[in-house]
């Protein structure tokens, strides 16, 4: 697939401004619970929508959430890059995960951020500069595999960070973006 970026970013997530500046004033990403504490709105996700994210892109980051029990996935940090490969037990949202990695690193090939309200701030370079990423996605018996090297030093360590981060997602889900934003915000 030529030049392109890791999204198997369950996505794109993690937290920005924006995201934090909903939290905390009301912009629907918490509502007030028993008690009157503030939980987070896990039905109708509302943090996954994007300035230019379409609703089918943003629903299918929610399934991917939702669902994220069913994923499994293994990561080989190269000196150049990574080599992911990741799965879900389920076939359908295995289905949806197949097309979520392919539409994210379409979108970074075509330089469209999506700017979804919780994206890792890491993601921004992969935006701006497409042509530094070498993509290759392959689907197998494994999983999606996706391997993603650059010459660019900054490009790499931007690969490392996210594949990081979107492991945490597969392994905790939405606490996983909730703890990096807190951690964010406290900065």
């Amino acid at each position: 697939m030529g030049r392109q970026l890791l999204a198997v970013a369950l996505v794109v997530l993690s937290g920005t401004g924006m995201a934090a500046a909903q939290m905390g004033h009301g912009g629907g990403m918490h509502r007030h619970g028993a008690g009157g504490m503030m939980a987070h709105d896990e039905v109708t996700m509302p943090g996954l929508r994007g300035l230019d994210a379409t609703p089918e892109e943003s629903a299918e980051m929610a399934v991917l959430f939702r669902n994220f029990q069913s994923l499994s996935r293994e990561v080989e940090t190269l000196p150049n890059g990574i080599r992911t490969v990741t799965r879900a037990a389920d076939p359908e949202v295995m289905d949806v995960l197949v097309r979520h990695v392919v539409g994210m690193i379409a979108r970074v090939d075509e330089g469209r951020d999506p700017q979804v309200f919780i994206q890792s701030p890491t993601l921004d370079i992969f935006f701006a500069r497409p042509e530094v990423i070498e993509t290759e996605i392959e689907i197998t018996e494994a999983g999606i595999v996706v391997t993603q090297t650059s010459t660019d030093p900054e490009m790499v360590a931007a690969l490392h960070i996210h594949a990081v981060e979107v492991t945490d997602m597969v392994d905790r889900g939405m606490a996983a973006v909730h703890d990096r934003m807190m951690r964010q915000q406290g900065n």
